[in-house]
């Protein structure tokens, strides 16, 4: 069978040493594989060091996980944190030593993935041949890419993209800055795939360049391979560090129902006052003659039972249309009172009509299709396995006056929905999900009180463990675009 996880490093083409270091194996009882890519920061004395502190962290910290994951995996690097400003302030000649990380921790039973990161370090998912970054770049550089003010290709040229906001070993209490870290989790399904890399193959790659070694039908190995020499072939300016992990469960079935049997015996009726039994082979059964009376209907009073039906008939009849008057009635006064529903605005209906007909599994919303807000008037209905739904700059969707409806609402059919730089005002409750499809980033709720609406549909008459996992979600006090 073959391995659904890899990792692999290199120097490069440039640098004398590596200070990249990764973690892709399976915790103590296989239940969770840890991926991770951890960069000691370049140029600074000692980042091999600090890479090296790191990884052991996490690995003590992530080797029989449980509880809340994620939890889990932000105490790692905390700890991380903490043991190599010791070895800083130990050592001297490793005071300016620092790493950066992305950390992974996959379910596979649950078909669930959870993640940490600090600094440039990267983490894609692979979905239907369609490559996202999950993580953000936590430099000036990389905010400028995200907030499309430079483009994939500047960003990967330009002078200061090295330079870094954030790391393990500045200094910062990490503990006291619930933003430093940035955690999330996400459905990981049957065929999906992760990516973590350093930036020396990000710097070297572009999105397409990685995604067109991802979709080929090779071994992770294989794939990893090209990725480092391909990344070398552009350069290799620094460290290079892949780990790959794959979902290779089968995919994911729904199960029909099927109605339960009843049998119906048939039984002779048998009377409780009188025992019968069958004559014995050897004997003549005795047969008895029995003058039944019948009785003789009178003609009698057959005129009035008659008479009676008829009037009790016509009494009916009269109770009826009463009934039917006022019915109708009652109809009149209430389509008087209802309100009016106003029919989908231009911009809703295309909308609509977009994401009927949308080739893909991407929609991108420029200003040039569609003008903030979108007035919404009737729920917009998402009935597809996989899509992605990113705004260039934040849209609104806005509740329509007389409409006390959802803004979306997605069906049993979606396996994965993630909605980017959206802004949704002034409705009730603004998603219902059938399942756990959902994925954030850049998401604003602006006087709707009920984010999300989770339904579960379980089988009647059936007994059902278990427990509805815990969601994660964190809140940016600086709203961004990205161009991924």
């Amino acid at each position: 069978m073959e391995k659904n996880y890899f990792g692999i490093t290199d120097t490069g083409r440039v640098r004398d040493n590596n200070e990249d270091t990764f973690i892709a194996e399976k915790t103590s009882g296989d239940q969770y594989i840890i991926a991770c890519v951890i960069d000691g920061v370049g140029g600074y004395s000692g980042g091999e060091i600090a890479a090296d502190i790191a990884r052991k962290s996490i690995l003590q910290h992530l080797n029989e996980p449980s509880g809340d994951l994620i939890s889990l995996m932000r105490r790692a690097i905390v700890d991380a944190d903490g043991r190599i400003m010791l070895e800083k302030q130990t050592v001297k000649a490793h005071e300016n030593m620092a790493c950066v990380i992305t950390l992974a921790l996959i379910d596979l039973n649950r078909n669930q993935f959870y993640y940490a990161h600090v600094g440039d370090t990267r983490l894609y998912l692979l979905r239907d041949n369609s490559l996202v970054k999950i993580s953000k770049d936590q430099s000036f550089v990389g905010f400028m890419e995200d907030s499309g003010r430079i483009t994939e290709d500047q960003a990967m040229r330009h002078p200061k993209r090295n330079e870094i906001n954030k790391a393990l070993g500045f200094g910062v209490n990490l503990t006291a800055q619930d933003d430093y870290i940035e955690t999330g989790q996400s459905p990981f399904l049957p065929g999906d795939m992760l990516l973590l890399c350093s930036d020396g193959l990000s710097d070297m790659l572009n999105k397409q360049d990685i995604t067109n070694i991802l979709v080929k039908e090779t071994l992770l190995e294989k794939k990893g391979d090209e990725l480092i020499a391909a990344a070398n072939k552009n350069g290799g300016l620094d460290n290079i560090t892949v780990v790959l992990v794959t979902n290779n469960n089968p995919a994911l079935k729904q199960e029909a129902l099927k109605p339960a049997t009843v049998t119906h015996s048939k039984v002779s009726p048998v009377s409780t006052f009188e025992k019968v039994s069958a004559p014995k082979s050897n004997e003549t059964p005795i047969i008895e003659n029995h003058t039944i009376p019948v009785p003789v209907k009178s003609g009698k009073g057959t005129g009035l039972m008659i008479l009676g039906t008829l009037c009790f008939l016509l009494v009916c009849a009269c109770i009826y249309l009463i009934w039917l008057n006022n019915k109708n009635v009652n109809q009149e006064k209430q389509e008087k009172l209802s309100p009016f529903k106003n029919p989908r605005n231009a911009q809703e209906k295309r909308l609509q009509d977009t994401l009927n007909n949308l080739k893909g599994n991407t929609l991108i919303l420029t200003d040039s299709l569609f003008q903030s807000p979108i007035t919404i008037s009737e729920p917009l209905q998402l009935n597809r396995d996989t899509l992605f739904i990113i705004a260039k700059n934040n849209l609104v969707f806005k509740s329509d006056t007389l409409f006390k409806g959802k803004a979306i609402e997605i069906q049993t059919a979606c396996k994965y929905i993630f909605l980017e730089n959206l802004t949704f005002e002034d409705f009730n409750t603004v998603i219902s999900s059938q399942n756990n499809a959902l994925l954030f980033k850049n998401v604003s709720f602006i006087n709707s009180p009920n984010a999300i609406e989770s339904i579960y549909h379980f089988p009647l008459k059936k007994h059902i463990s278990g427990k509805i996992p815990n969601s994660s979600f964190k809140t940016d006090s600086l709203p961004t675009t990205s161009n991924d």
